[in-house]
């Protein structure tokens, strides 16, 4: 059996976080105080993948007989607000951590994410 490359993909609404955790503040400057952080209701971390989105009912499969032949178009989907590379502050006790080839990731789904940091492309063209 040729097992070949392995895709990581994530699935619907739900992102891939690399979890910050060596750091008091991140290098966009955010700051977490230590009753926060001893609690771990929010922890933080770069989104390393997105899924799809959330997806879109098939207006083909509404009202159709169960005996008819069904449309072979794609899922659609409403895309996810955060992207590869965000910096993402979430709720901690709505993360699932796993170990995928020895790194720890955090699959969170985007309603447990609170604020995302994004660079600015054009920013870091001029620098």
């Amino acid at each position: 059996m040729n097992e070949g490359r392995k895709q990581l993909m994530v699935v619907g609404d739900r992102v891939l976080i690399v979890p910050d955790t060596d750091k008091d503040r991140s290098e966009h400057g955010l700051y977490l105080p230590p009753s926060v952080k001893e609690k771990e209701k929010v922890q933080s971390g770069y989104i390393f993948k997105v899924g799809p989105g959330y997806p879109v009912p098939n207006p083909h499969f509404i009202d159709q007989e169960s005996w008819s032949p069904t449309p072979k178009e794609p899922v659609k989907y409403i895309p996810l607000q955060a992207e590869e590379g965000d910096y993402a502050l979430f709720l901690k006790d709505q993360a699932i951590e796993i170990e995928y080839e020895t790194k720890k990731y955090l699959i969170v789904p985007q309603s447990a994410v609170l604020m995302l940091i994004r660079r600015n492309p054009m920013e870091e063209m001029q620098a």
